[in-house]
């Protein structure tokens, strides 16, 4: 099928202001327990877009590791293009894509970096094997092939073993602090409803219909 003919028709239940919890998070995990229970694959994924030196934007996917009242937390290399472009220009969007509920959380805040000792927790709690791959991967960097690569992971593992892994100086997390969230729900006919908290001058999140 042509990609322009392709249509879905969302015929989910609608979303009224009256659904809502008045805390975006609390909404957010609701949202994100309906996603597990459905069996969404990866249910804390988001896409993340982050700004280059020259205002161009930049996204991919990223896994959220905790969404609380601070903000949601995520975690890669600082000297990857995401990192150096977070560092430089410290704001990010993300879209939760919960597409087989045809639903979508939309997220825009500030971004900062998460201590060392919030970074060392998350590191020590990841398999070896994704340990030694943030020691052996120059992310973002070009490489000549595949070996180089799994040179990298050998000359590590060897590095490490019989002893545990240390996180990396150049590995670990951030902290995206939400202005916004939009919680988007599928309806018939392209009438979306999409409800948007924003936090306002007071710092009470304040909740808003949107058109379609």
């Amino acid at each position: 099928m042509n990609v322009r003919d392709r249509r879905v028709q969302y015929e989910t239940a609608g979303l009224d202001r009256d659904d809502l919890d008045a805390s975006p998070i609390r909404q957010w995990h609701a949202w994100y327990e309906n996603a597990l229970e459905a069996g969404l694959p990866e249910p804390n994924a988001m896409a993340i877009s982050t700004v280059d030196d020259d205002g161009v934007p930049d996204t991919r996917i990223v896994l959220a590791r905790g969404v609380d009242d601070e903000g949601i937390t995520f975690f890669g290399n600082y000297e990857s293009a995401k990192g150096r472009q977070l560092d430089s220009h410290p704001f990010a969007s993300a879209v939760f894509p919960w597409l087989a509920l045809h639903r979508q959380v939309r997220v825009r805040g500030t971004v900062e970096v998460l201590s060392h000792l919030e970074s060392d927790a998350y590191f020590a709690s990841r398999p070896r094997e994704s340990q030694i791959g943030a020691w052996a991967s120059p992310q973002s960097a070009v490489i000549s092939d595949r070996t180089e690569l799994e040179d990298l992971v050998a000359r590590y593992t060897a590095e490490f073993e019989g002893r545990d892994v240390p996180r990396p100086a150049h590995w670990g997390g951030w902290l995206l602090t939400p202005r916004s969230f939009e919680f988007w729900q599928g309806r018939p006919s392209r009438l979306h409803d999409r409800f948007r908290y924003r936090v306002d001058d007071l710092g009470a999140w304040v909740i808003e219909r949107l058109a379609p």
